[in-house]
């Protein structure tokens, strides 16, 4: 009990160090995480590259694979009726438990022709239209929704933003927020941006163990705020984009265990493990009067971002802060 003390103790102290380091961008930050890496690699979690490395892994269960082995008599539906189908995004209908349930996913490829195929899981335009309309019509059936998250983000091509990617992802996240029927969110790999988001607002939102959810990629971020690509490891660190960081934050609503070894060497254990929750959370969200679940998905959603749930608070103080903090930030000059 004493060793099992001091190991903890000896984690705690190794990774306050690393979060000084990486907020100093002093250069022991990788020294660092090689020794947490000798010294707790048996009995730690995985810091966050690890997790986004695995959270890429090419052999991680896709959507359909989690929808062939979750529900029964899918049947999957195409198109948004307005422009065509997307492969990225895929959607349908089918049983879980023998309730009738709609369920839409990102999809990747499994290798270079089906990811060329699938573009990735980056999703256009039309995937996002497609899975709106499969998600009113659930909520026209009285249908709960499940949703399976895995992209690096929304296509960001010419063709793309031509067709207004922009557009149809604010419309999903206007018209989600509002759906009279259950939304469950599962992070099965990346949650890329707004790229997840376009199918990423619920009354509940989890990640798998080792999955991922972030507002940019690493290399993006590391690119953008670190000038520097190659320090793509340091950024996934200060971006808490790990599901116990994100827990913690209260972004996502909880974490689903992945099997021995993760999701892409025990697929079936991480699926089990997915129905357990889904048993538990479609009979309790669905027992729930609509214009309720309605209203509590909002408060989850207006709640992110605040200080304590005070955001108000939070900007009032900085209005009022001594030196006039805003007035610098925007160059004005106190009076």
């Amino acid at each position: 009990m004493r060793g099992f003390m001091k190991n903890k103790a000896f984690e705690k102290k190794l990774k306050e160090l690393k979060r000084l380091a990486a907020e100093e961008h002093m250069g022991v930050f990788e020294e660092l995480s090689r020794i947490e890496t000798k010294y707790l690699g048996n009995g730690r979690q995985g810091n966050a590259w690890e997790r986004v490395e695995l959270a890429r892994n090419s052999s991680r269960p896709t959507s359909l694979d989690y929808i062939e082995m979750l529900f029964d008599d899918f049947l999957e539906l195409k198109g948004d009726r307005s422009s065509g189908d997307d492969p990225a995004m895929i959607g349908g209908i089918g049983f879980f438990s023998g309730r009738a349930v709609t369920v839409v996913g990102h999809q990747k490829g499994r290798n270079l022709k089906e990811n060329l195929y699938r573009n990735y899981g980056m999703a256009n335009p039309e995937g996002y239209r497609k899975a709106l309309r499969l998600i009113k019509e659930a909520e026209k059936f009285g249908r709960p929704v499940i949703t399976f998250i895995d992209t690096p983000g929304a296509y960001p091509g010419l063709s793309s933003e031509e067709r207004g990617i922009g557009e149809a992802i604010a419309r999903n996240l206007k018209e989600l927020s509002r759906v009279s029927v259950p939304i469950i969110c599962i992070i099965i790999g990346e949650g890329g941006s707004g790229g997840a988001l376009g199918i990423g607002v619920g009354d509940e939102v989890y990640m798998l163990e080792n999955a991922v959810y972030s507002v940019i990629t690493p290399e993006g971020c590391a690119s953008i705020l670190l000038r520097d690509a190659s320090k793509a490891k340091l950024a996934a660190e200060l971006m808490k984009m790990t599901a116990s960081d994100l827990l913690d934050l209260g972004v996502i609503s909880g974490i689903i265990p992945e099997g021995p070894g993760g999701a892409h060497e025990s697929p079936e254990a991480t699926a089990a493990n997915i129905r357990i929750l889904l048993e538990r959370r479609i009979d309790y969200l669905t027992r729930r009067n609509s214009s309720r679940l309605v209203s509590d998905r909002s408060a989850r959603l207006l709640s992110m971002g605040s200080i304590a749930g005070r955001s108000g608070e939070a900007f009032s103080i900085l209005q009022k802060e001594k030196g006039g903090i805003l007035n610098r930030f925007f160059g004005r000059k106190k009076r």
